[in-house]
C-alpha cells in the first residue's frame, strides 16, 4: 500500500537524499519548507550545505515534470510541494494559530488529512511530533539511519571454553576461527569451572584464525599508558594494528578512549614512524560553525574546543620523567610537525594520506558527516573515532542517530575496522561514580 508522507524542514537538512529513501511511496514538501530551506542556504556550514543540495536536488526533479502536481521519482512514488494558504490555519486549534513555519507545515499536514489523505508526518523534533499526535496526525522520527543504541555491537564477546583449548591457545598463540565472530570481534574463553583460566583473543580474517593481542611491554606501555581492563586492551590492540584503518571507540566518560587513542598515535607517529603525522579534530558544535568570532589566529579561535585534547598530551607527556620526552608541549610536538589540530570546518576537499587522524566526540555528527570525514583518509591513513552517544549537543542528532554509531553498524562486518564499547571508567573513583549516578 502506497503512503503519502508530509515532510519538515528538519529532515531535509538532516539529510538532503531524504527524498530517495521512502521506497515507492508519494512525499509531500509544504512550501513553508523550501521557504525555511532558502534561509539556510548562504551559511558556510553543514547545513547550509545540506540546503543547497536539497534545492539542488529540487531544481533538478523539476526539470522532470510540475512539482505542483507531482514528479515521479526513481524508485516509485512521487513528490510533489504543496502550497500554504492563510485560510488553513482555521483547521488548527487556537493555541497553534500564530504564524510560525511549525504551525502553517501542521496546517498543510492537517488540511491534507481532512480532504481524506492518510498522511504522514515526518520531522525530527520531538516537540513538533507531540504537537501532530495531539492533532490526530500520525507523527513519525525521521529513522533512516537510525541504530538502537541498546542493540549496538559492542566489539567483543565472552564464551565459555574448555581447559584444553585454553591451553592450546596460551601455549600455541592461535586458535581455529570460531563460529558466529565478525572480523575483528574480540573473544574471552573462561573456563567456567576455573574461571581465572580464560584466554583473550582476536578473530583475524585475515590469517584465518585467533590471534593473540599486540604484546605491550607491561612497564614502558605506550607512552606511559597500559590497560587497566579487558576493555581498554581490546582498545588498544584494534589502535596498535595497522591493518585496521578504521576504529571506533564508544563510552561514557572516563572510559579512556581519548587518551588511548592519542597515546596510541603518539607512539605510531613519533616512535614507530609509521605515519606522517597525528592529526586530530573534534567538532566545534555544530560542525561547520564559523569559528571568526573568536579573536587570534586559527590555532588560537580552536584552542577553547581543543583544550581536553592538550590536557591528554600533556598528561602523557608528564608520564615520561627522565626521558627526553618530558620536555617537550603540545606546542613544541605542532611545531615538530608531529601533532597537527584540525578544524572540521574545513576537512571537507582534502586528501588525507599516511595520517592517524583521531575525531574526539564524534556523537555530535551527522552520518553524513561521518562520511565526509571518513571519505577524506587517503593512502596508509587510519581513523580513530571516539565518543560518547549519551552526550550529545547536536540537535539533529541523538544517541539512535548519530554518525559515530551509524557508522559502528555499518562497518562491523569490515575486515580493515575493529570496535570496543567501553563501558568501565577509568578516570577516577569520583567520575565513575558521576557517569552511572548522575
Amino acid at each position: 500500500m502506497i503512503k503519502n508522507f508530509v515532510l519538515d524542514t528538519n529532515v531535509l537538512l538532516y539529510d538532503p537524499q531524504a527524498v530517495f529513501k521512502f521506497q515507492d511511496n508519494n512525499l509531500v514538501i509544504p512550501m513553508t519548507v523550501i521557504e525555511e530551506i532558502d534561509r539556510f542556504k548562504k551559511d558556510m556550514n553543514e547545513t547550509g550545505r545540506n540546503a543547497r543540495q536539497f534545492s539542488r536536488i529540487l531544481d533538478a526533479l523539476r526539470k522532470k515534470g510540475s512539482l505542483a502536481s507531482g514528479v515521479l521519482l526513481e524508485g516509485g512514488g512521487a513528490l510533489r510541494v504543496e502550497m500554504y494558504e492563510e485560510s488553513q490555519m482555521k483547521g488548527l486549534p487556537h493555541e497553534l494559530r500564530e504564524e510560525r513555519g511549525d504551525n502553517r507545515i501542521l496546517a498543510v499536514a492537517i488540511k491534507l488529512k481532512n480532504a481524506g489523505i492518510a498522511v504522514i508526518f515526518v520531522t525530527k523534533d520531538t516537540n513538533l511530533r507531540i504537537k501532530a499526535d495531539t492533532l490526530g496526525l500520525v507523527a513519525q522520527d525521521y529513522e533512516s539511519d537510525k541504530v538502537e543504541i541498546q542493540d549496538l555491537y559492542t566489539g567483543f564477546v565472552e564464551k565459555s571454553g574448555d581447559p584444553v583449548t585454553i591451553d592450546r591457545f596460551n601455549n600455541q598463540g592461535w586458535l581455529e576461527p570460531l563460529e558466529g565472530l565478525l572480523p575483528n570481534q574480540y573473544v574471552v574463553l573462561t573456563d567456567e569451572a576455573n574461571p581465572s583460566h580464560t584466554a583473550i583473543c582476536r578473530n583475524d580474517l585475515k590469517q584465518g584464525r585467533m590471534v593473540p593481542l599486540i604484546q605491550i611491554p607491561p612497564r614502558e606501555g605506550i607512552w606511559g599508558i597500559t590497560s587497566r581492563n579487558k576493555e581498554q586492551s581490546f582498545a588498544l590492540d584494534a589502535l596498535l594494528d595497522d591493518s585496521v584503518k578504521l576504529v571506533t571507540l564508544v563510552g561514557k566518560a572516563g572510559t579512556g578512549k581519548t587518551l588511548l587513542a592519542i597515546a596510541t598515535g603518539l607512539q605510531k607517529v613519533a616512535e614507530e614512524n609509521v605515519y606522517t603525522r597525528l592529526l586530530v579534530s573534534r567538532p566545534v558544535f555544530p560542525m561547520g560553525r564559523d569559528i571568526g568570532f573568536l579573536p587570534g589566529d586559527m590555532e588560537e579561535k580552536l584552542a577553547p574546543w581543543m583544550q581536553p585534547i592538550f590536557d591528554n598530551v600533556e598528561l602523557l607527556l608528564a608520564g615520561h620523567d627522565g626521558e627526553k620526552r618530558h620536555s617537550k608541549g603540545y606546542r613544541e610536538l605542532m611545531n615538530m610537525g608531529i601533532l597537527e589540530i584540525e578544524a572540521l570546518t574545513y576537512i571537507r576537499g582534502r586528501s588525507i594520506p599516511n595520517q592517524f587522524l583521531i575525531v574526539d566526540e564524534a556523537q555530535n555528527l551527522t552520518p553524513h558527516e561521518i562520511k565526509t570525514i571518513i571519505t577524506r583518509a587517503g593512502e596508509g591513513t587510519k581513523i580513530v573515532l571516539t565518543g560518547d552517544p549519551f552526550q550529545i549537543d547536536n540537535p539533529y542528532v541523538d544517541a539512535s542517530s548519530n554518525g559515530l554509531t551509524y557508522v559502528v553498524e555499518r562497518f562491523k562486518e569490515q575486515q580493515i575496522s575493529g570496535h570496543i564499547f567501553m563501558t568501565k571508567g577509568e578516570r577516577s573513583e569520583l567520575a565513575e561514580l558521576a557517569a552511572n549516578l548522575l
